[in-house]
């Protein structure tokens, strides 16, 4: 169900439709300002930035550590920025931004009437992600968290959906899958958040003990969907590719926890080729296995 609207919330809104229209050059240099504010003066994050960053590559040098941290807030303000442009940019713009490989995966489901899954990360501008999948003909649908702020939670309801994706809080999957199950639908699911340590699946992951959700598997094998992997990767500011690959399309026969184990070991081979486009600043070790 769709936030509800109230009037007030335009006024929060304006600033961010003015970001949203700024020209290029004059977006990045913003990106470059709140980096410069925010990283070397304030030091948003810096240590759980670095403290991460430290644990998943230790045998790297720490003129290496400070370089990937110093890109990653580039690209942190750049995504956030990037995002923000959602709420004006038109279809168009994304065929032109964005280059998808692999996405004739989803032609034979596509056809068939048969939904399936998609699994991805943080990596790089997720949200442009879907908004240029979406463009490609495919229907999206992005699994989400509702924000405890109600008028921000509406700003990027509003914006996602705006080209026809269909955003679906996470507390209500399985019914809004169950109702459209007959709708050729690619169900997103951003799989590196984290979770309680209760129902979760513990594996090594960027050389840590760290804990993944099981809802991707669970549902793909209730349903019996194919699960797709979708990979990011920045070529220059504002030009992506988005690079597809099936994992299985037979969930049910797969042994319990491979499909996580698999997207898990494919996000970390994409973190491990940009490594600064992944979200550092996330609090995602925070929770220890049980003794």
């Amino acid at each position: 169900m769709a936030p509800k609207f109230k009037w007030y919330y335009l006024v929060f809104a304006l600033p961010l439709y003015v970001i949203a229209i700024l020209p290029g050059f004059i977006l990045y240099g913003l990106s470059d300002l709140l980096r410069l504010i925010v990283y070397t003066l304030i030091g948003y994050r810096k240590e759980v930035v670095y403290t991460n960053l430290r644990k998943s590559f230790p045998n790297q040098s720490q003129d290496w550590i400070a370089k990937t941290a110093f890109d990653f807030y580039r690209n942190l303000f750049d995504v956030t920025l990037e995002t923000i442009q959602i709420a004006v940019l038109p279809k168009r713009f994304y065929k032109k931004h964005l280059i998808l490989e692999g996405h004739e995966v989803f032609e034979p489901y596509h056809i068939a009437g048969k939904p399936c899954i998609l699994v991805c990360g943080h990596l790089a501008n997720w949200e442009w992600a879907g908004q240029s999948l979406h463009a490609s003909g495919v229907q999206v649908d992005v699994l989400y968290h509702p924000l405890s702020s109600k008028w921000f939670d509406w700003f990027l309801y509003h914006i996602r959906s705006r080209h026809g994706i269909k955003p679906i809080a996470m507390q209500s999957a399985l019914r809004d899958m169950l109702a459209r199950k007959n709708i050729p639908t690619a169900t997103t699911f951003i799989a590196d958040q984290s979770p309680s340590p209760e129902g979760c699946h513990w594996l090594t992951f960027l050389n840590q003990d760290t804990p993944v959700f099981l809802g991707t598997e669970k549902l793909a094998k209730k349903f019996n969907y194919p699960v797709i992997y979708g990979d990011i990767i920045r070529l220059k500011r504002g030009y992506y590719k988005l690079r597809f690959s099936l994992i299985t399309d037979t969930p049910n026969q797969t042994p319990n926890y491979w499909i996580t184990e698999e997207h898990t070991r494919l996000l970390e081979q994409s973190i491990l080729v940009q490594p600064e486009n992944w979200l550092w600043s996330h609090k995602r070790w925070k929770h220890k296995r049980s003794l």
